[in-house]
């Protein structure tokens, strides 16, 4: 890696991959999907000296939100998503918070498109509009680092579940194929469990052996 460094924290009570992106450079940082526990992701990045700048969301599930609002709160940092998931984070039905815990819903500040060229905290990305798990799902492709935020759209050695609330398994699929498009050194940091890379995912991925049949 260039000038991106990633730590992350397992949080919530669905284990949820909550990731810091550090611009080593300057130690403005990123929040990917604050999934508990805000006061503690503040207390992290005093401890080691760190701006958060943005929370960026890859989807509007709970398990993957459920520290926004108060980080947002805690920091004065604005909260990004893609433009298809505002009406699955405000509605709790939707985004499953009432059925785990506490009712809730989220307005981001702004909302990303496909394809935009986004630069934050100094870090340089684009966003990846990948519905499948939900309408709004989408990745963070930091291309100069090689670097894949995959969220619940790809996981080593499978992908998201395609059953809740404006997911579809015909569109996993189309997103999936563009993800299996990028380099294959490209590391991929999903929403859950271990990491992996392309080329890792090209070999062992049904869905990629699915796609190439």
């Amino acid at each position: 890696m260039k000038k991106l460094e990633i730590e992350y924290r397992v949080l919530g009570m669905i284990s949820t991959n909550t990731y810091f992106l550090i611009n080593k450079e300057t130690k403005e940082a990123l929040v990917v999907d604050p999934a508990d526990s805000a006061e503690y992701i503040m207390k992290q990045f005093e401890l080691r000296g760190y701006k958060l700048c943005a929370i960026l969301l890859t989807h509007g599930h709970f398990d993957h939100i459920y520290a926004a609002d108060r980080l947002r709160g805690l920091s004065g940092a604005k909260i990004y998503a893609f433009e298809a998931e505002g009406a699955l984070l405000a509605d709790p039905y939707m985004n499953r918070s009432v059925a785990w815990a506490d009712a809730m819903t989220l307005t981001p500040d702004e909302f990303f498109t496909d394809g935009q060229k986004v630069t934050l905290a100094g870090l340089d990305f684009t966003v990846l509009h990948t519905p499948g798990h939900t309408g709004g799902s989408c990745c963070y492709y930091f291309e100069d680092e090689e670097v894949l935020i995959s969220g619940d759209t790809l996981f080593r050695e499978t992908f998201g579940r395609t059953d809740l609330s404006t997911g579809s398994q015909a569109a996993m699929y189309t997103s999936l194929k563009r993800l299996f498009a990028l380099p294959p050194a490209t590391a991929v940091y999903p929403g859950h469990e271990e990491f992996t890379t392309i080329e890792h995912e090209l070999r062992f991925n049904p869905a990629a052996r699915a796609l190439a049949d």
